[in-house]
């Protein structure tokens, strides 16, 4: 399919304007000099969407003119402690004048701090409703989001638009995959080989993967994408994400059913022992990447991630000749709560 095609195939489905598009794709050369080894690519998609940025924007343009088209009166998400899913959602509900209700499966903390104090700046109602079901791998990722329809529809009422934890539906895909023709024309205009580009992002309910995963296929691009996994959070995860493409294809009248066994994601390897658990090789990432070349990551996300693409280009997985993008996916503000371990030592 065609770029032209693609997005007018896209160009019906209800949407807001949230974001200023394209993001920059830029290179990282201090860093790449110090590793030696392929030319490593920063797609700046933290600089996307209203709340702080991050890659939440493209799904939330859909997601919520999809709750505006349907007239609804609330919106009501859920996710971790310091997901920028529901900072994000809450932001933008805020600039609609659409009440937010977040939901939290965690006990409330002593004190809100990162995503949470702006979640309550942005004037949506956060439950914290302590729960052992949901994002410790013990329930698929459908499972979780039945549970929580329910119990939001319970607490926060009816005509409310649900959506799922990190805007998991295959409307909420349609932003990854409208990236893909993005991404593709930045790589055109570069001058780069597009079957020696691989871009790695973090994963945490598998939206960007699967709607980049979707998108590439139905360009036909040879770009490959490598989603890294940041949290251990759903029990056969790779199934979801792999129903999710299917869904967003079929959704694009372009039906194809992707394999679990073929979705493009590194599992477990770099989580630690769980989401939202710092682990000492991302603090390190961390580092390199904010006194390298000025930018910073944050430790739930796409800090593990980046240590993952450190580790892989340290073991020479990948040619010398390859073009790896990283996806950043924001959360800068998620930085603070982890203000004591990251500065340690730095």
């Amino acid at each position: 399919m065609t770029p032209e095609r693609l997005l007018a195939t896209i160009r019906p489905f209800p949407r807001l304007t949230l974001n200023h598009k394209p993001t920059p794709l830029h290179p990282l050369p201090r860093l790449t000099a110090q590793l030696g080894g392929p030319q490593i690519w920063l797609k700046r998609d933290d600089e996307l969407g209203p709340g702080g940025g991050g890659n939440k924007g493209r799904p939330l343009e859909f997601l919520l003119g999809e709750a505006v088209a349907q007239q609804k009166r609330r919106v009501v998400t859920f996710g971790g402690l310091q997901s920028n899913h529901a900072r994000m959602t809450a932001a933008a509900c805020a600039g609609l004048g659409l009440p937010a209700h977040l939901f939290f499966f965690e006990k409330r903390p002593s004190a809100l701090q990162g995503n949470l104090l702006l979640d309550q700046l942005f004037g949506a109602k956060l439950h914290f409703i302590p729960f052992g079901g949901g994002g410790d791998a013990t329930m698929t990722l459908e499972t979780t989001i039945r549970l929580v329809r329910l119990v939001s529809w319970l607490l926060a009422g009816p005509g409310a638009y649900f959506m799922p934890v990190g805007g998991h539906t295959a409307v909420g895909c349609l932003g990854y995959v409208e990236a893909a023709v993005e991404i593709q024309q930045q790589i055109h205009q570069l001058g780069l080989d597009s079957e020696k580009v691989i871009i790695v992002l973090p994963v945490g309910t598998g939206v960007t993967l699967a709607g980049l995963w979707a998108g590439f296929w139905l360009l036909g691009s040879p770009i490959r994408v490598l989603g890294i996994d940041v949290g251990k959070l759903w029990r056969t995860f790779p199934a979801s994400i792999a129903r999710l493409a299917t869904e967003v294809c079929g959704l694009l009248g372009q039906p194809h059913t992707f394999a679990p066994a073929d979705v493009p994601m590194i599992e477990k390897t770099y989580a630690g022992v769980g989401y939202a658990k710092l682990r000492s090789e991302a603090v390190a990432a961390i580092q390199l990447l904010a006194q390298v070349e000025g930018v910073v990551l944050d430790p739930v996300y796409s800090g593990k991630a980046f240590a993952g693409l450190l580790d892989l280009v340290g073991n020479g997985r990948f040619p010398g000749d390859t073009h790896l993008i990283f996806l950043h996916t924001g959360g800068l503000p998620g930085l603070w709560p982890y203000a004591a371990p990251i500065t340690r030592d730095a």
